[in-house]
């Protein structure tokens, strides 16, 4: 893990030469990914010893998104508004189905059943299920008004940005304040001889907010290069958006909380993955929507379409009846990402049109 250290300088330096093929300047900065995806993953965890697997999950969330809200804010300049919609979806997709399907599937071999705590469960996805009529309902007020009526479509999704940001601090309240017993872990993490040693709390929130700095330049690097990259191998602007893209800014994540998945601290796991996706919707969507009417060209809607509609909601809907037993087995896993493999599938295969976008920016 050290040696690949070398590659995040050699990502800076690909970047800044204009005659290093986009292939390069890709593989270096994906190389340098892992070992700052892996410092943030041992930060996380010295903060969860201390904060609880609640507030652990949720800061890991956190700076796990700043690469895709810096990324997303950086294509609204350039006026990429199907890019920024299709990486957002990519993300729930991700963290969802890849990321807690990988968790599940991995942690299941090492453990037969493995446990948490089924009411914050069950409130995560509540709010998944808020989250995913927050798209649906302005994706469905687009099928009936034409599109010259654009003064009230832009106040809708203005309205609905902030309702998500109001539900979100609310649902901070509730999970940090008036129950955090809901997401307290089933079991207690035993101490074992091989855990790591224990960090000051200075040098592991230092540590965290560190990497994810770097994770969000080299991200920049990465999704700067994959355009002309995956352009060679004839995958679609949907393929790129919702998955490729998606999966390298969930990178921090998906190490995150398979590794937590592995010692069987499936509360953090959750909190990782289903924390990070209702963050994605109920926080990164509306500030860029509200970013966009100072920083895009035109302003940022939530709609999708049909088939994105039909993306946010099968895995909230697969994840609803998965984890309500409170346990979780390899088997999980192997449906989610089943289902993620199949979306996946559609992507790729799905023809660019560009007089039927996947993500119109209408």
């Amino acid at each position: 893990m050290k040696l690949l250290l070398i590659f995040i300088p050699v990502a800076f330096v690909c970047a800044h030469l204009g005659t290093v093929p986009a292939p390069f300047r890709f593989a270096a900065a994906a190389l340098a990914i892992i070992p700052l995806s892996a410092a943030l993953v041992a930060s996380t965890e010295q903060i969860s010893f201390r904060t609880g697997d609640a507030i652990g999950g949720l800061l890991n969330a956190t700076f796990g998104n700043a690469p895709e809200l810096i990324i997303s804010l950086m294509a609204l300049r350039a006026g990429l508004l199907d890019v920024v919609k299709a990486s957002l979806v990519g993300v729930m997709l991700g963290n969802l189905l890849f990321v807690l399907g990988l968790a599940f599937l991995l942690g299941g071999l090492r453990h037969r059943v493995q446990k948490y705590n089924r009411r914050g469960a069950r409130v995560q996805r509540s709010v998944l299920m808020v989250a995913a009529i927050s798209i649906v309902v302005p994706s469905m007020f687009d099928n009936f008004v034409p599109a010259g009526m654009a003064s009230p479509h832009n106040g809708l999704n203005s309205s609905v940005a902030i309702v998500l940001l109001l539900t979100y601090a609310l649902s901070l309240v509730f999970m940090l304040k008036t129950h955090p017993d809901y997401f307290r872990p089933k079991d207690d993490p035993v101490e074992t001889p091989d855990q790591p040693p224990r960090w000051g709390l200075p040098l592991a929130v230092t540590g965290l907010a560190l990497s994810s700095v770097v994770l969000a330049l080299i991200s920049e690097i990465l999704v700067n290069a994959i355009e002309d990259t995956t352009a060679t191998l004839g995958m679609s602007r949907a393929f790129i958006g919702v998955i490729v893209i998606a999966l390298i800014g969930g990178a921090p994540e998906s190490v995150a909380a398979v590794a937590m998945a592995r010692k069987n601290r499936l509360d953090l796991t959750m909190g990782i993955a289903v924390g990070s996706s209702i963050q994605i919707a109920l926080f990164v969507a509306p500030m860029l929507v509200l970013a966009s009417y100072y920083l895009a060209p035109q302003p940022l809607n939530l709609v999708v379409g049909n088939a994105g509609i039909m993306m946010v909601l099968f895995p909230v809907l697969l994840l609803s009846m998965l984890v309500g037993d409170g346990k979780s087995n390899w088997f999980k896993g192997v449906q989610l990402l089943s289902v993620y493999l199949l979306i996946a599938l559609f992507c790729y295969f799905l023809p660019d049109n560009p007089e039927t976008p996947l993500f119109h920016p209408r």
